[in-house]
């Protein structure tokens, strides 16, 4: 690898983790089709779809801990929440990560091309769909810097069944699962978008670590790749955490709809085109 496919792999690193810190995604919209489009110019081979899943959610360890880290500064990170949903998201990340050996690069793209559009269908579905009036049993309530306090709630059985999703997105597709967990968040138990973003982060960083341990066992990490993306995550998570902070929500929701609508495109092209 020479010294353009390691600076490259550094921008990709740093692009991928500002921007999934900032919509609570993790970056792995990124990393996956950038190492399975260029591996070959990046890492001197071919990166098949279970290499880049492995080797995106190993990263995301990176990004998610320093989002969560400039995240839990601003005390946006709900860690009561984040620890329930965890319960089943763990296991879930490592059946994930077994399945994503079984498909090959085609169906794998087009898949991860649907699965990004329906979560595109899920955000667009939010402009006209007012969250869930629910009175669930567990409350929670968070007070912005503006002093404005938000309620939300949600109950045990529901959170354990969406963060075993969460989970399964995650080490199937290395994305983190942000794009299932903070929609849902949002419109069924009403978090606030940036407390949705931040505990959604937290989720991820507990969710790779999972999965990244089976994905090591079955080889599916690209080391050199890993070494080179890890240093532009730690400081892109912790920018783009920065830069969410500065953000409205219309503005968080809207930057995701958009990269959502682009990314699940290009994978449905792609996957379509190399079956």
């Amino acid at each position: 690898m020479d010294i353009a496919s390691v600076a490259a792999l550094l921008l990709v690193g740093m692009a991928s983790a500002i921007f999934g810190s900032i919509v609570g995604l993790g970056g792995g919209v990124i990393i996956v089709p950038t190492l399975m489009l260029a591996g070959q110019w990046l890492t001197g081979e071919t990166v098949n779809a279970p290499t880049a899943v492995g080797t995106s959610l190993a990263v995301l360890i990176f990004t998610a801990l320093s989002s969560t880290m400039t995240y839990a500064r601003h005390g946006t990170v709900d860690w009561r929440s984040g620890w329930l949903f965890f319960i089943t998201s763990g296991p879930a990340a490592i059946l994930g990560a077994r399945w994503a050996n079984a498909v090959s690069d085609g169906p794998f793209q087009l898949a991860f091309g649907c699965f990004i559009l329906l979560m595109f269908g899920l955000m667009v579905a939010r402009e006209r769909l007012k969250p869930a009036d629910i009175r669930w049993p567990i409350r929670r309530s968070f007070r912005d810097r503006a002093g404005q306090v938000y309620t939300y709630g949600y109950n045990a059985w529901s959170a354990l069944l969406i963060g075993a999703g969460v989970g399964f997105v995650s080490g199937l597709f290395g994305i983190g699962g942000g794009s299932l967990f903070v929609p849902l968040m949002v419109l069924l138990y009403r978090f606030p978008p940036h407390v949705a973003t931040a505990t959604s982060m937290f989720v991820i960083l507990l969710s790779s670590l999972s999965g990244s341990v089976m994905h090591f066992f079955d080889g599916n990490i690209e080391p050199v790749a890993l070494l080179a993306l890890a240093p532009g995550a730690l400081l892109g998570g912790r920018l783009g955490a920065r830069i969410a902070a500065r953000l409205s929500g219309s503005q968080l929701m809207w930057l995701l709809r958009m990269t959502l609508l682009v990314m699940a495109g290009f994978l449905i092209y792609q996957g379509i085109r190399t079956m």
